[in-house]
């Protein structure tokens, strides 16, 4: 079932000037409820100019944003309402943090939805809690907390709003590897929870291989849509447009160029691991 519609959607900086860019150019999409999107592409792709239509922060030069059938441009109120319904998180989020507070800054969300005050209080706990929050930070400053702490506090303001579609410019950059793993756990743990949508923009291949479906972007147009294993599949062609592979859709592409028999669509270690095995056991070989 669609949550969400692009038709045709076009997107032109400085139109009519010698500056004219077109960042994004005659896109059709369809997300669905419930479905976790990888949307990667190389910089410059028009992934950030995209997502930026989704609640209404950019408005097309042409084509159409369906939100559950509704055109999300029709008017004030359309686009106010989209806003609530499509949480948008940008690159580096800390830096959006500005109340006096941690309580207070996940709060704003639920305040403009004009919520009373018990369901404010219930859903910024909720939002610490799925982040990994603790609430001995709700009465310190922003300022105050760490560079994972302010990520956390900043997603967990827009998770406070419960968007239907929460969309994430880049949530992984700049963390350590297990700082990385545990934020993407706690998202799809909060995915499932809510049975939301969520579209993340990525260049973390290890992050994009754990989404349901992938979408490559490149020169402001859909390069490729599917399943991540019919995706990095396609190996050469990410390449050529300046995509990195995951490390095991990596390790097999060498592998397959030394002449090893490995099946086309492997991109996870376990994936891999398995390929290698079953190889080995195929040779009359006894692994450990």
């Amino acid at each position: 079932m669609s949550l969400m519609e692009l038709r045709g959607l076009t997107h032109v900086y400085s139109q009519g000037t010698p500056f004219e860019k077109t960042a994004i150019d005659n896109i059709d999409l369809t997300l669905r409820h419930g479905q976790t999107v990888g949307l990667i592409g190389h910089t410059g792709s028009g992934k950030s100019t995209l997502i930026s239509h989704l609640n209404a922060l950019l408005k097309p030069t042409a084509g159409t944003v369906l939100l559950d059938g509704e055109d999300i441009f029709a008017s004030k109120a359309s686009m106010r309402a989209a806003r609530f319904r499509v949480g948008v998180v940008f690159q580096y989020p800390e830096y959006q943090l500005f109340e006096e507070t941690v309580f207070a800054d996940i709060a704003f969300g639920p305040k403009n939805l004009k919520l009373d005050q018990g369901e404010i209080d219930r859903r910024v706990r909720e939002a610490a809690a799925f982040v990994g929050l603790g609430e001995d930070t709700f009465r310190q400053s922003p300022l105050e907390l760490s560079g994972g702490q302010k990520r956390r506090a900043a997603i967990a303001g827009v998770l406070a709003m419960e968007p239907e579609l929460l969309v994430l410019d880049e949530p992984t950059a700049g963390l350590d590897p297990a700082g990385r793993e545990d934020l993407l756990e706690k998202l799809f743990h909060w995915r499932e929870a809510r049975q939301a949508s969520v579209l993340l923009v990525t260049h973390d291949m290890a992050a994009a291989n754990r989404c349901d479906r992938l979408i490559v972007m490149d020169h402001g147009r859909v390069a490729m849509d599917g399943a991540p294993e019919a995706v990095f599949a396609r190996g050469d062609e990410l390449t050529a447009i300046g995509l990195d592979l995951p490390a095991a859709a990596h390790i097999a592409r060498l592998l397959r160029a030394r002449g090893i028999d490995l099946p086309p669509s492997l991109y996870t270690l376990d994936q891999l691991t398995e390929a290698i095995l079953a190889l080995w056991r195929r040779k009359g070989g006894t692994p450990c």
